[in-house]
């Protein structure tokens, strides 16, 4: 094995020249060996760890190829390559599993940092997951794939027998499970063979629904000879058997139903129980040499099966330290200390910024809603813009024009009169109808409504007289009727041209309305991928947490700054609308007056018996 690690050790390296200027990011992986960590005590070599990577801690996901083959693993020095793989790399759902053999956990220091670089599209996957285990590993299961589990290390023990149910969704990645009738059967082979001197040690992390009674979750057998692993109500111990006759450590080291703990024993001149890194029982008693089947979930004697859930089994052909089983403990598990993935890498001179942090954490379904949003806002910016200055323009123009029409004396049409066209009565008087309604220039006025509502109104006088001008129509009046239809012409004017300033501003109540709620949406998404990460992954710590929620909340910020500058605009221009539509209506009311003064002054009005009449 050692032979295999310095000859990938010697390739990576060689490659590593070639581009390791390629890599568009990396990221420090801090190894917290204190007590706030994993609390070793003695020096540890040749560990593999597990690196987990989420939306909460690791936000790159989508800078990566999509098999995640572009990563690799540095000593602190930055140069010296470490082997690695892949269990599991989701950059869809941005969830990585990644095992890493580290060459040295120093004891009882925080300092100890291993360096993963990312981000090189032309990079070939360099993981290798036999070198990730040394020579004492005989077996490693991940149980990713469906099936009879398959060995991690070189060594090939592959299962032969499981009818565990796969569980995609487990502590580390995918499990199984046992419903108190299923076992998994590895067969005997020469690297998985123990004797009283080398020892062995088997680990695994395991989560029960309920006490059971004497379940066997671990059982290796030789003849007469064996050892196993079994839990009785909550509680663990382990037994050995030589010619026919068993001794039991004691009971101890309960078990939380539906948590999952990590349980190991190692055998060798002693039998050795561990529970979630602690040693929890001993049985000075030298354990017989093994050559047999080992059997996950049931004994070979028969017995009771197990029921629950177990991932990530380790067996060694030595006997493993109380720290090497406290790393794997503290590492692996949902409150893992030891492993603890740092900022990335920011070049000479930089900062770290809070705000880029949370947007490199959003994920994409976010991106997706954010742009949807941003859209809008050009929108609600563009329409609103557009009315600033449209209102701008029709208000200095309405102001031009009321003052012009306060200063109309007898002719109420003129501000309507073509200044080239003849205006005496025989060149009116000779103009076709078509002509007479099309008559007068309206180009000095063409951005107020009001002139246009006014426009309307003197086509109506040119349309019954051929002009405005009362020195010119003399001993020519309006009946009331005629003044209604014209009052009628005026007002439909005015609805037409509220509906040119009304125009668009429903784009605004969208943008008011559904802006905060779509913003919403993509903060309710992006917390649920953001725990479901976090469930599929383990890491449950509030450093890994935070960003994710953060990234999330971005979406209702987004929301916000839509709606608000739309709902501040929106309520401006709907009062100044209103104020256009307000004088408008002035406007018509003092046209129709000026008009019933200038062409129905000789109206007399007789009162009679039989009711109300008018003459003209």
């Amino acid at each position: 094995m050692s032979k295999v690690y310095v000859l990938f050790a010697v390739l990576v390296l060689f490659t590593h020249t070639a581009w390791s200027e390629d890599w568009s990011g990396q990221k420090k992986i801090n190894l917290n060996s204190a007590e706030s960590g994993a609390d070793l005590k003695e020096d540890l070599h040749q560990v593999p760890v597990l690196v987990r990577l989420h939306t909460g801690n690791f936000p790159h996901f989508l800078d990566m190829k999509e098999d995640g083959s572009d990563l690799r693993f540095f000593a602190a020095d930055e140069k010296t390559p470490l082997p690695y793989h892949l269990e599991k790399f989701d950059a869809l759902n941005e969830l990585a599993l990644i095992w890493v053999q580290v060459p040295t956990l120093t004891a009882a220091t925080k300092s100890d940092f291993i360096w993963m670089k990312y981000g090189d599209p032309a990079a070939a996957s360099g993981q290798d997951a036999k070198a990730v285990y040394d020579a004492n590993y005989a077996a490693v299961y991940h149980f990713e794939a469906s099936g009879e589990p398959k060995d991690q290390t070189a060594n090939g023990n592959n299962a032969v027998l499981s009818s565990a149910e796969h569980r995609p969704a487990s502590l580390i990645g995918a499990g199984v499970g046992f419903n108190g009738a299923q076992k998994i059967v590895i067969p005997a082979s020469a690297s998985l063979k123990f004797d009283g001197d080398t020892g062995f040690t088997f680990s695994t992390w395991v989560k029960i629904p309920a006490p059971q009674r004497d379940a066997v979750l671990f059982t290796r057998q030789d003849g007469t000879d064996g050892v196993s692993l079994h839990i009785d109500q909550t509680q663990v111990y382990a037994r050995i058997t030589r010619g026919g006759k068993t001794q039991d450590t004691p009971r101890t080291g309960a078990l939380v139903p539906g948590t999952w703990h990590h349980l190991a024993i190692t055998g060798g001149p002693r039998l050795a129980v561990y529970v979630d890194g602690r040693e929890v029982a001993v049985l000075s008693v030298a354990t017989p040499a093994l050559a047999g089947d080992t059997l996950l979930g049931a004994s070979a004697s028969g017995g009771n099966f197990f029921t629950g859930e177990i991932d990530e089994v380790q067996i060694s052909n030595s006997v493993r330290s109380a720290d090497w089983i406290k790393a794997a403990a503290q590492g692996q598990g949902t409150d893992a200390k030891l492993v603890l993935p740092g900022e990335d890498a920011e070049e000479e001179g930089g900062s770290t910024s809070h705000f880029g942090t949370i947007l490199r954490s959003v994920t994409v379904d976010g991106w997706v809603v954010i742009a949807m949003l941003v859209v809008m806002a050009f929108m609600s910016w563009w329409v609103m813009a557009n009315k600033f200055l449209t209102l701008r323009v029709i208000l200095k123009d309405n102001r031009k024009f009321v003052q012009a029409f306060q200063k109309l004396s007898r002719d109420p049409g003129a501000l309507d009169q073509d200044n080239d066209q003849d205006k005496d009565a025989k060149g009116e008087a000779e103009k076709s109808d078509f002509e007479r309604a099309l008559s007068g220039a309206h180009d000095h006025f063409q951005s107020s409504p009001i002139y246009r509502v006014y426009h309307v109104g003197v086509q109506e006088l040119k349309h019954r007289f051929g002009a405005t001008d009362t020195r010119v129509v003399r001993g020519m009046t309006l009946t009331p009727q005629a003044i209604d239809a014209i009052r009628a012409s005026l007002d439909a004017a005015q609805v037409r041209e509220n509906q040119k300033l009304n125009s668009l501003l429903v784009l605004l109540t969208i943008a008011i309305s559904g802006g905060p709620f779509l913003g919403l949406l993509g903060t309710v998404v992006g917390v649920m991928i953001t725990f479901a990460a976090i469930a599929a992954s383990g890491d449950i710590n509030i450093n890994a947490i935070a960003p994710g929620i953060a990234a999330a909340l971005v979406a209702t910020v987004a929301g916000l700054v839509v709606a608000i500058p739309a709902l501040f605009g929106y309520n401006y221009i709907v009062s100044q609308v209103k104020n256009v539509s307000a004088d408008m209506q002035v406007f018509i009311d003092e046209f129709i007056s000026k008009i019933a003064e200038q062409y129905a002054a000789d109206v007399r009005i007789n009162y009679e018996d039989a009711g109300r009449k008018r003459a003209l």
